[in-house]
């Protein structure tokens, strides 16, 4: 976007308010506001291409087959460093000569 456009560009505070017939700007009611962020909503909502049940069957069990390797995974590492950590504690004692 240009400078131009950008300057062109409404805020906002510059949205909700219109100018009146003498020419000043005069505030829209709240309520005004609330209908049309509804309407806009149900417009992008429209626009939204939603999943088929297979799709959403399919992309289910993907995300729990993930969820699952990866717990096995961390449970793993878990146990895999849990022995480390015994091994290095009783092994320590040992060099010592305690």
């Amino acid at each position: 976007m240009s400078e131009e456009q950008v300057e062109k560009l409404e805020t906002p505070e510059q949205a909700d308010s219109k100018p009146s017939a003498s020419g000043k700007k005069r505030k829209v009611k709240g309520s005004n506001r609330l209908a049309r962020w509804f309407r806009e909503m149900r417009s992008e909502l429209k626009k939204v291409v939603w999943p088929t049940p297979k799709q959403i069957v399919n992309n289910t069990f993907v995300a729990l087959t993930v969820m699952t390797c990866a717990a096995i995974l961390i449970w793993a590492l878990d146990l895999v460093a849990g022995e480390i950590f015994v091994a290095i504690i009783t092994y320590i004692p040992r060099l010592i000569g305690w």
